[in-house]
C-alpha cells in the first residue's frame, strides 16, 4: 500500500504535472467546460486509458511476475503503436523512461533496472503504464491494487490540468476525483480481464484534440 501511496503521490516526478492527457485541446477548442468535464474524465478511462494503458499495465505486471522480459517488451511495443499521435507517443515515453529511472534507484530491483537498462538501449520504447506495472510487481504491489492506482494518478494529473487551465477550482477537483471512483473501479476491473490483443484506446476525439494542440501557437502543457 505504502509504494502504491508513493507512485501515485502529486510530489512523485514522473511527468504527470507536464501532461493534461488532451485536455487542454478540449479546452483550446472550447469543447469542455465545468459541467461536461467528469463525463470526458468517464470517457477517457472507460474508452481510452482503461483498454490501453491500464491493460497494459497488468498485462506487463503478470509477465514481470513470471520472469518474462521478452512478453515485457511485446507488451510494450503492442501498447505504444496504439498510441497514433507523436504527442501522446512522446508523453507515455518520457514519462515512462523518467518513472524508472528514478524508481530504479527506489526501489532497487533488478526487473525495473533491466528493464530501464532494455529501455535506454532503444530495445523496448519505455511507455508509462508498462514501466508502471514492472515497478509496481517488481515492488510487490499486487496488480489489481497496481492498475487502480495508476488509474487514480491519472485522474489525479487530469484534475490537476482543469485546476490549472481554470476549468475547476481546488473543491470541485476533489469532489472530480471523489466521483470518478466507481468509473476507476469499474475500469480497473476491465483491464484484468483483458488480453494483449484487446490493447489499444477507441477515443477519437481525444486523438484529434491532441493533433490539435501538437500544432497550438501557445501550449501550458507537453500533451
Amino acid at each position: 500500500m505504502l509504494v502504491g501511496l508513493q507512485l501515485t503521490d502529486s510530489a512523485f516526478p514522473s511527468g504527470f504535472y507536464t501532461l493534461s492527457h488532451s485536455l487542454e485541446g478540449f479546452a483550446q477548442a472550447g469543447a469542455v467546460d465545468r459541467q461536461s468535464l467528469p463525463a470526458l474524465l468517464a470517457d477517457l478511462l472507460r474508452h481510452g486509458v482503461g483498454p490501453a494503458d491500464a491493460t497494459a499495465l497488468a498485462l506487463a505486471h503478470w509477465a514481470t511476475r513470471a520472469g518474462d522480459a521478452a512478453a515485457v517488451v511485446r507488451i510494450d511495443e503492442h501498447l505504444f503503436a496504439t498510441k497514433l499521435g507523436r504527442e501522446m507517443r512522446q508523453a507515455a515515453t518520457r514519462t515512462g523512461r523518467q518513472l524508472l529511472d528514478l524508481a530504479a534507484e527506489v526501489f532497487d530491483r533488478p526487473e525495473i533496472t533491466e528493464h530501464f537498462d532494455r529501455v535506454v538501449r532503444g530495445e523496448s520504447p519505455g511507455t508509462q503504464a508498462v514501466a508502471a506495472g514492472v515497478v509496481h510487481a517488481a515492488a510487490g504491489v499486487p496488480v489489481r491494487q497496481a492498475v487502480a492506482c495508476d488509474l487514480f494518478a491519472f485522474c489525479a494529473s487530469f484534475a490537476g490540468a482543469a485546476l490549472r487551465l481554470r476549468l475547476t477550482d481546488h473543491r470541485g477537483a476533489q469532489v472530480l476525483l471523489r466521483n470518478a471512483a466507481p468509473v476507476v473501479e469499474e475500469t480497473t476491473e476491465a483491464a484484468l480481464r483483458r488480453e494483449l490483443a484487446d490493447v489499444g484506446a477507441t477515443v477519437f476525439a481525444s486523438d484529434i484534440m491532441s493533433g490539435r494542440h501538437e500544432r497550438a501557437e501557445a501550449r501550458l502543457f507537453a500533451s
